[in-house]
């Protein structure tokens, strides 16, 4: 029933932006957390940046400073703003949806940066 879509992602030169969002559809409770992961080939999936509830931002190490994640309660959506790309965040870009009692997953977009 509840469903994650994530848009935004597509082709973008080093040092370039892109934006992406998370939409969620269908019935869902309330959302503890909201998160981005991302996976290249051959590789396990890791974590981008959560935010929680209360607005409190996580990013990893290798997208600090670059990346800005937001969300908007009202429309259950989240997003991630990814500033001065490099060719090293090319992947597939999974959303992730926490509540109580549930984990929700997209399906994922690709994000490809070229040098």
């Amino acid at each position: 029933q509840v469903q994650l879509v994530e848009s935004g992602g597509g082709l973008v030169q080093a040092g370039g932006s892109r934006g992406l969002s998370c939409a969620a559809s269908g019935r869902i409770s309330s959302i503890n957390t909201m998160g981005w992961y991302r996976q290249a080939p051959g590789k396990q999936r890791e974590l981008v940046a959560t935010i929680s509830w209360g607005d409190s931002t996580n990013y990893a190490d290798s997208v600090k400073g670059r990346f800005s994640i937001s969300r908007d309660n009202n429309k259950n959506t989240m997003y991630l703003q990814m500033n001065s790309l490099k060719a090293e965040d090319t992947a597939v870009y999974y959303c992730k949806f926490v509540t109580v009692s549930s984990v929700y997953w997209g399906r994922g977009t690709q994000v490809t940066v070229s040098s």
